[in-house]
């Protein structure tokens, strides 16, 4: 954090990433603790429930291939088949509320601790776990209205797919217009993915969030937009070349179990680096639209979360870090 911010327009795909680096270096100790504290267990608990999943799976397939092939009524297998489909929802909402909990939290701690060294405030843990819970509602808000435009997105998306099954034969052309049809899924996906990262930031530093913090970022990725692409997608080349690891080998015995712990390992640091990356990101975008940030306004933000001052966003005050705050 120790380039100017008028420079950060400057940094290009591998800058963003080389500057998340050097971030992550310098504040070695600090993103430690907020990665055993919350993104470990983010990462443990995202591919320890396929594991999960996919034994429930196989239970699920065993007895309903038991039913098909039965030639007599058995209310017994029946009842069983209800309970592990009651326990595989029951599984999948508590898995999911626990995974959004903890991404929420580690994006709160990772943005709230980068933004205090920016400012030159001290941060400690202690700090970060009394803020954490009060900016994660808000974030919770930012990603509603997110999963609210990622569902429409794919609603979308299966319509033209299914224009597309139900008006074309399997030609060679039928078949490279599907490819291009993936590839512009993809696009659009990593695209409101980069939009989200940009929100979530937007939501932590300023004062809107929900729709109004994906607005904010949608105004601040103009003229960014292929950069950030590029940012999340070499993040997103990543993160499946991770789990394609860790699905062919984690069943492998005891080999399979080191490489389990592994991936753990290598997808915490990769969330590590993306959420500062995404961090990197917002203050390239300010830069770019030439939007100053005045430390001592984003001090005064901040310190509104720790009961210091009161915060903008209950006062109904929108703190615009592109401008210098009024000293009174």
């Amino acid at each position: 954090m120790d380039k100017p911010q008028e420079e950060m327009q400057e940094l290009g795909f591998f800058g963003i990433y080389k500057e998340s680096f050097k971030t992550i270096l310098s504040w070695k100790k600090i993103f430690t603790q907020i990665t055993l504290a919350f993104i470990l267990p983010t990462s443990f608990i995202f591919l320890a429930h396929f594991v999960v999943a996919s034994i429930i799976d196989w239970k699920i397939n065993r007895d309903e291939h038991r039913i098909y092939h039965s030639n007599v009524e058995n209310e017994h297998l029946y009842h069983k088949l209800s309970s592990e489909w009651i326990g595989y929802w029951v599984f999948k909402i508590i898995y999911l509320s626990f995974l959004l909990l903890f991404s929420l939290l580690s994006t709160a701690a990772v943005v709230f601790s980068i933004a205090n060294m920016y400012s030159g405030n001290v941060v400690t843990f202690k700090t970060i776990l009394k803020v954490v819970p009060k900016v994660w509602k808000r974030l919770a808000l930012t990603f509603l209205w997110t999963y609210f435009g990622f569902f429409i997105y794919n609603m979308v998306t299966g319509v033209v797919f299914f224009i597309w099954e139900t008006t074309t034969t399997y030609t060679t052309f039928a078949i490279v217009v599907f490819y291009i049809l993936v590839a512009l899924y993809c696009v659009g996906f990593i695209y409101i993915t980069a939009l989200w990262q940009l929100a979530s930031v937007v939501t932590v530093l300023e004062s809107p969030y929900g729709l109004k913090a994906m607005m904010k970022g949608n105004a601040l990725i103009k003229g960014k937009r292929w950069q950030s692409w590029f940012v999340f997608f070499g993040l997103y080349c990543i993160f499946v070349g991770i789990l394609i690891l860790f699905f062919v080998f984690v069943w492998d015995g005891f080999f399979g179990l080191i490489v389990g712990i592994v991936c753990v390992f290598l997808l915490m640091n990769l969330f590590l680096l993306g959420y500062v990356a995404q961090t990197m990101l917002y203050l390239v975008c300010k830069s770019y639209h030439r939007e100053p940030i005045d430390k001592t306004g984003l001090s005064t933000h901040l310190g509104g979360y720790l009961g210091e001052f009161e915060p903008a966003f209950k006062v109904n005050k929108d703190i615009q870090l592109g401008q210098p705050q009024n000293q009174v």
